[in-house]
């Protein structure tokens, strides 16, 4: 049987927590932008609008749609840091008004997938 200085053990225990505590830990990072969760979503559309990820904005053309009123104002001030527009959208506005200005934003999408910032 081989054994392992106490030191090496500890260290080996230490380690093996913090990747287990961080592995179950909240999920962070720009690519939870597709999550359900609001409490996981509304960070993650933060940190793409703040990283300049275009490539999440079919995603928050998506969530403009959204049921909750948080994730809507998110995910409508990502698109204006990205695009530098809105498109008249505004996330408080009735249901009929908002479906109008997804619309506007579906159609945005066809034309300037290539390049967002136009």
């Amino acid at each position: 049987m081989r054994t392992f200085p106490v030191g090496a053990a500890q260290l080996f225990a230490i380690a093996l927590v913090g990747f287990i505590a961080t592995a179950c830990g909240p999920k962070r990072g720009s690519q939870f932008v597709r999550e359900n969760d609001p409490a996981v979503k509304i960070p993650a559309i933060r940190l793409a609008a703040h990283e300049q990820k275009s490539e999440v904005i079919p995603q928050l053309v998506t969530d403009l749609a959204s049921e909750d009123p948080a994730v809507r104002f998110y995910a409508i001030e990502a698109l204006q840091r990205l695009t530098g527009q809105t498109l008249d959208y505004v996330y408080y506005a009735p249901e009929d008004e908002r479906r109008e200005a997804i619309k506007r934003w579906g159609a945005w999408q066809e034309k300037n997938a290539a390049n967002p910032k136009q």
